[in-house]
């Protein structure tokens, strides 16, 4: 049979857009509906029934398929190899003889099999495709267009497919028209029932909880987390929040500046003439603080626990009975759902009357202090622990060690103490004392770092004083500028242009009487001099380089 390409594969085309089963998947259903309908014609499951469809050249077959025999035992299966020869002789025993199926002839009964069994195949395909589309959107919100509305729910169509919204599943007495679009909660996907059943609710608290991730972005980011939510749709909802931020307060995170997030996501929860309430409740690892908690808004007093049983008692002041217990009780019903206790209520005068024992809210405040207390205490010692772990893995190293790097920075500290040092007893070595006896030989060793010594001798009878200025240390340090410095005291020495040498005084010395100083060399021993600077210029040359900078920002600083 002859088939028209084009249109052929513009149907192919159209139900993979449409319907979402790919092409590869549409062929082969219809050769599998072709099979079932053609075997059901010819009255036999055992029929070897054979489907060939060619897209290049435009043509569909459908045969049967008989085995040449000699022997004929069954002839719905078996073909005798004399009447095989009638058609074509090159047929022997055993070769397989196709018998072809006039398509245009089939029965109508046998089109209207292939047709049901071409709609199973298709809805079978689909609902594979809607299973792996929406298994990935459990737990999350999708949106919906409203296609009907009755006393039943609403059916919403969804994309693809349309899913039923039951009654009890909406929120409170809010109602819709057609082509409203609403937000749904994928709560689940049946994929046992004849048809993919997509399970979808607006009155479950995981519809709450996705709102409140989506408008709230300390809960988006992780920083707040949401431990527990009890819900009656469209009466009230209670949502428990812990902070992992000790800076960030949940419950004020969640309500927001006069209460307008906790606002925006009443707004979405119906659109009745009644609001559902939500009240934020701040978790607590004590579960008498959490009880209070979550009895909110009625101010409770006190509570006696029973852990074993699971039960609490709660005091509460006498004009918050009614809140605590709420409209039609919903209030402690949903203490209930939310803790995991049975709760039950006294107020305050009842209690003192019977002498009931129980923890007040200091008590028990007192106790969480305790506990974190102890907590942290167990941290810190978890990490002291930790940290011996590594010293038992590494031995040698004793219980005061330092890291590496540590201990680099502190060498490099003390040798730049060392040689600041260093600069201090070269610069105080410089400075001769005032008081030198007349007869006496004043010699000083000027100190420099990797400098050779070199001794000044002093004219007998004759009181010198000599001071160093800040600026002549620092010239005196900088390796590139020294050379200069010597050969320009040497000329001056040499021609004796200066009778007495102007020295400044240093911060920490007296200004010298510039009267009290005269030529203290004679011309031999200035000669003498120059050759020994000479030398020690040979020397420095010869000799690394030293890095100064260090001692110039430290004498920069004082």
């Amino acid at each position: 049979m002859a088939i028209n390409v084009s249109e052929f594969n513009s149907a192919l085309d159209a139900i993979e857009v449409n319907n979402g089963i790919s092409r590869e998947r549409v062929i082969e259903a219809l050769k599998e509906s072709m099979i079932k309908g053609y075997k059901k014609e010819l009255g036999g499951d055992d029929a070897d029934v054979r489907v060939n469809l060619d897209l290049e050249k435009g043509i569909l077959e459908m045969y049967q398929v008989k085995i040449v025999k000699k022997d004929v035992e069954d002839d719905f299966l078996e073909i005798s190899e004399e009447d095989a020869k009638k058609v074509d002789k090159k047929y022997k025993d055993g070769d397989e003889f196709p018998i072809y199926a006039s398509i245009d002839q089939l029965r109508k009964a046998t089109a209207m099999s292939i047709k049901s069994i071409l709609r199973q195949k298709f809805a079978e395909a689909e609902k594979e495709v809607l299973y792996q589309l929406f298994q990935d959107k459990i737990g999350t919100i999708i949106s919906g267009r409203v296609e009907t509305c009755d006393e039943r729910g609403c059916s919403v169509n969804i994309g693809r497919t349309s899913v039923f919204l039951p009654k009890k599943e909406m929120i409170g007495d809010e109602r819709y028209i057609t082509g409203d679009t609403i937000k749904l909660y994928v709560n689940d996907v049946d994929s046992a029932s004849k048809n993919a059943h997509i399970v979808v609710t607006r009155a479950g608290e995981g519809f709450l909880k996705c709102l409140m991730n989506e408008d709230i972005h300390e809960i988006y980011d992780g920083t707040i987390i949401i431990k527990s939510i009890a819900r009656e749709a469209g009466e009230r909802s209670k949502v428990a929040v812990y902070s992992n931020d000790p800076n960030v307060d949940p419950a004020g995170a969640c309500i927001g500046p006069n209460g307008s997030r906790i606002q925006k996501i009443v707004g979405q929860l119906g659109n009745g003439q009644s609001k559902e309430k939500i009240d934020i409740i701040a978790y607590s690892d004590n579960i008498g603080l959490y009880i209070m908690e979550a009895l909110k808004p009625a101010r409770v007093v006190g509570i006696s626990l029973n852990e074993e049983t699971k039960s609490a008692t709660v005091v509460v002041k006498d004009d918050s009975l009614s809140l605590a217990i709420g409209r039609k009780g919903v209030n402690v019903r949903l203490a209930v759902k939310l803790t995991g206790y049975n709760i039950d209520i006294k107020i305050e005068t009842d209690a003192l009357n019977e002498g009931f024992e129980y923890l007040s809210f200091e008590q028990l405040q007192a106790e969480e202090i305790e506990a974190r207390n102890k907590k942290a205490m167990q941290i810190q010692q978890e990490a002291y622990e930790k940290a011996a772990a590594i010293s038992d893995v590494l031995p040698g190293l004793p219980s005061g060690y330092v890291a590496p790097q540590a201990r680099n920075y502190e060498d490099e500290t003390n040798d730049f103490d060392e040689s600041l040092r260093e600069k201090v007893e070269m610069e105080e070595a410089t400075t001769i004392s005032p008081e030198v006896n007349e007869e006496d030989e004043v010699v000083e060793e000027v100190k420099e770092t990797e400098v050779k010594e070199t001794e000044v001798k002093v004219a007998p009878k004759e009181t010198v004083k000599t001071t160093t200025t800040l600026e002549d240390l620092e010239k005196s340090l900088e390796n590139d500028n020294k050379k200069q410095a010597n050969k320009t005291t040497s000329r001056k020495n040499k021609k004796k242009e200066e009778a007495e040498t102007e020295v400044e005084e240093a911060p920490a010395t007296k200004a010298a009487d510039p009267k009290t100083f005269m030529s203290i060399y004679t011309e031999e021993e200035l000669k003498q001099m120059e050759e020994e600077e000479n030398e020690n210029d040979d020397l420095n040359d010869e000799e690394d380089d030293v890095d100064y900078d260090e001692y110039d920002d430290y004498y920069d600083q004082k």
